[in-house]
């Protein structure tokens, strides 16, 4: 019968956000993999679900993984036959790369490993310790999820995301299991636990199948904001060696053609045309309502002393896009700020601004 824990003693609370910055940093790490740690641990993994040890295969990222493949399958088949794989449909290929690499093991992994561990631990820590653990966590910065939605807008990655054991959902919770084998030291299957977090903690994203293992180089640079959003102007916040990048600004994902460019060089004209709603959100941030007034047609609809209401019919748009244009008396520095679709004048839009006071009851106006 297993002995279920409480409460964790003073010394022990100690050493929680010691086990965070651990795995915090592994998760963010962006230091080339030691491919010969790398390789025992997914030998260590195979082992532990009773798999023979695979080929191992190093890639620069996950977008070289169908590259690889590819030219993987071309080099076991015979010189006659490798020159149609290019000519394969996604289906032949899939079954062409089972046939000769065996079948996907990445939920057997997960299964036998990760959930299999969890589940021993979780019987052990009671509901109060492991709110204890997760509410300790400073806010992690998490930049797979953009990189899966990356991948996947490409065809040909898509069939193979089903095959891959990502590090991202097992770090959410690596912490806590380091922690009560390391710390509360719980009962576990020990050689599936060692394996499971030398496997989180020495590699990339995993393609593993029964006589291969492709393992993924990770990301030389990540970049984020203040607010652990991924965040680069003019540069990629995610991006691997081989070249292979994800542009991101205030944690939404941008395309290329707007992540290369610094947001101090964006185009107001760029709303006319951007058929995406939040990519257009983004825009606006990024340019900011000064520059877009003065690059783009607007519509006065109202004025009130050194105030404007402006109007830019943004094509697609649901609503309008309304800017109340103030301009200080004493300096002439001119402010722009972007107000309620449904404002119908500039003294409305002004109330709105200062928490429904009227502008006429102002007793100074700056």
């Amino acid at each position: 019968m297993t002995h279920l824990i409480k409460k964790l003693t003073p010394e022990q609370a100690a050493l929680i956000p010691e086990y965070w910055a651990k795995w915090q940093a592994i998760a963010l790490s962006t230091q080339p993999l030691d491919r010969e740690l790398a390789q025992e641990a997914v030998k260590a993994a195979y082992h532990a679900i009773n798999q023979p040890n695979p080929e191992i295969v190093f890639c620069d990222s996950p977008h070289a993984v169908p590259t690889t493949l590819n030219h993987l399958l071309k080099r076991r088949l015979s010189r006659e036959t490798s020159w149609l794989v290019d000519s394969y449909s996604q289906e032949q290929r899939l079954r062409e790369l089972h046939q000769t690499f065996g079948l996907p093991v990445n939920r057997l992994l997960d299964e036998q490993l990760h959930s299999h561990l969890w589940k021993q631990l979780n019987q052990q820590l009671s509901g109060q310790v492991q709110i204890q653990l997760a509410g300790s966590q400073t806010q992690a910065r998490h930049y797979e999820p953009q990189l899966w939605e990356q991948l996947a807008l490409q065809p040909e990655m898509r069939a193979l995301l089903s095959t891959c054991l990502r590090r991202e959902p097992p770090l959410f919770n690596s912490m806590w299991m380091d922690f009560a084998i390391s710390v509360l030291n719980c009962t576990h299957d020990r050689p599936k636990g060692t394996a499971f977090l030398s496997l989180l903690q020495h590699c990339g994203w995993l393609f593993p199948y029964e006589k291969l293992c492709l393992v993924c180089e990770l990301p030389i640079h990540l970049s984020f904001d203040a607010e652990n959003q991924l965040h680069a102007e003019g540069h990629p916040a995610i991006q691997f060696a081989d070249g292979f990048s994800v542009y991101a600004y205030t944690g939404v994902r941008l395309p290329e053609p707007y992540g290369r460019v610094h947001p101090q060089q964006w185009r107001s004209h760029w709303l006319l045309q951007e058929p995406n709603a939040e990519l257009r959100r983004v825009l606006i941030q990024g340019i900011g309502y000064d520059r877009i007034c003065q690059e783009l047609e607007v519509t006065e609809l109202d004025a009130w002393q050194e105030y404007r209401l402006l109007e830019i019919d943004v094509e697609d748009e649901d609503e309008p896009i309304l800017l109340l244009k103030m301009t200080c008396p004493s300096t002439g520095f001119i402010h722009v700020a972007r107000v309620p679709p449904d404002s119908m004048s500039a003294k409305e839009a002004i109330s709105w601004m200062n928490w429904d006071i009227d502008p006429e009851e102002f007793a100074v106006q700056t």
